[in-house]
């Protein structure tokens, strides 16, 4: 096979991945709807949601699940005929499909225990550790939680009020993104939407707003960073790629490697916050919680009972429990942020000691998983995979992030548990 026809096969199977998972919108398929919430409230949080499996029933699929099963299955057979079983682009396009079809799976589980086991398989569990015979995600989510526990409430405060409509936001969020993707050709549109749960949503080239919500300059400042710059961005850069069009396309495996991308953007970018973790933190709670058989009425009121406000306990109880039962196990996607964060962190800290610094951009070239990034670096190497062209400002120059995780490798050599003796007369 010469060179252009083998590019081409590998376009022509990428375009048919990208096709074929184009009517899966797993958190469209798993929400719940407003009426959810507003019945909750009204019972005076004494009743668990009511969501059962009815409810999934009675909100089916818009596609056939079987049809789009076999076109995978008839994908991954023409992977096999036409690149073999050791080609690069072959097998990132073979794990995806295999991603894709236990996403379908998933999602025909609704409302069963099965939904929340595969939810685990995809995004893994709070149990998961970071390297063998390390911390966990939950160990994580409980330092989290005892850091910000020691932090006066008032640093809680947002530096602004959520006093900006969602109206006036669109404006000014739009502004911000038009400096950072200033061709006319990718201009990301910030647009009003009442059909998303979140106050914010990512599309392929537009970021959606909640209808009648509130924001801060701060809310907007995050949302920049991190449905712009990372999440827009990369779909832009994927749909930039030539033959390996799948980047533009993201798998639950992608989905951890994005978000932990997002979250370290917003942290290296300074737009972050407190309760910003906070909330990050309440997630790996929450799921901990839920995989250890508590309901969704436990989780709530350990919330509540800890100061949070009702809107915001249902919001991350809720966010846990979608797809599954208030009495079933949790959808664990939120367990991404963090653990996504970790890996590229240490990630990046690796590629700094190992002088490896054109690894960093790559991360940035579409939706990829962490454990393809060896596959695309040769993938590059060949033409088949181009640069980004759009990468978050403070990665533009790698000087500044490079000073940084040269630090770090040291910083993490020291033992802060031995340090603090000495420094805590300091801090009193």
């Amino acid at each position: 096979m010469g060179d252009v026809e083998y590019l081409s096969v590998i376009k022509s199977l990428s375009d048919r991945i990208v096709k074929t998972q184009g009517p899966i919108r797993i958190l469209d398929a798993i929400k719940w709807g407003d009426d959810v919430q507003k019945s909750f409230f009204q019972n005076k949080y004494r009743r668990q949601p009511e969501v059962d499996a009815g409810y999934y029933r009675r909100n089916p699929l818009s596609y056939d699940v079987n049809e789009v099963r076999r076109a995978f299955q008839t994908i991954t057979q023409d992977i096999h005929t036409q690149l073999g079983n050791l080609d690069p682009a072959g097998n990132i396009m073979l794990r995806m499909c295999r991603e894709y079809q236990r996403v379908l799976d998933m999602l025909e589980a609704r409302g069963t225990p099965d939904f929340s086991l595969i939810s685990q398989e995809l995004y893994g569990r709070s149990s998961d550790t970071f390297h063998a015979g390390g911390p966990t995600v939950a160990d994580l989510g409980k330092l989290l939680d005892r850091s910000l526990r020691q932090i006066d409430q008032r640093m809680f405060l947002e530096a602004s009020p959520r006093s900006i409509p969602t109206q006036k936001a669109i404006p000014m969020l739009q502004a911000w993104l038009d400096r950072a993707f200033p061709d006319p050709e990718a201009r990301v549109r910030v647009i009003e939407s009442d059909g998303i749960v979140a106050d914010a949503a990512a599309g392929s080239d537009y970021i959606k707003l909640r209808a009648n919500s509130f924001f801060s300059e701060r809310d907007l400042q995050g949302l920049e960073a991190h449905e712009g710059w990372v999440h827009v961005g990369t779909t832009l850069n994927g749909r930039l790629q030539p033959t390996c069009s799948f980047l533009c396309k993201g798998t639950p495996s992608d989905t951890i490697t994005q978000e932990g991308l997002a979250v370290f953007v917003e942290v290296i970018s300074f737009k972050s916050h407190p309760a910003r973790l906070r909330r990050i933190a309440d997630r790996i709670r929450a799921i901990q919680f839920a995989e250890q058989g508590a309901s969704f009425l436990d989780i709530f009121h350990i919330f509540t009972t800890e100061g949070r406000s009702a809107e915001e306990a249902y919001t991350v109880t809720s966010r846990v429990f979608r797809g599954s039962t208030p009495e079933l196990g949790p959808f664990t996607k939120d367990l991404s942020y963090s653990k996504g964060f970790i890996l590229v962190y240490n990630f990046i800290r690796l590629a700094v000691r190992r002088g490896k610094l054109e690894r960093i951009p790559l991360l940035f070239c579409g939706k990829l998983a962490l454990e393809d990034m060896g596959t695309l670096a040769r993938l590059m190497e060949r033409g088949i995979v181009i640069p980004p062209k759009y990468l978050p400002p403070p990665l533009v120059d790698l000087n500044a992030i490079t000073a940084w995780m040269a630090y770090s490798n040291f910083l993490n050599q020291i033992d802060l548990g031995l340090i603090e003796t000495d420094l805590m007369p300091m801090l009193e």
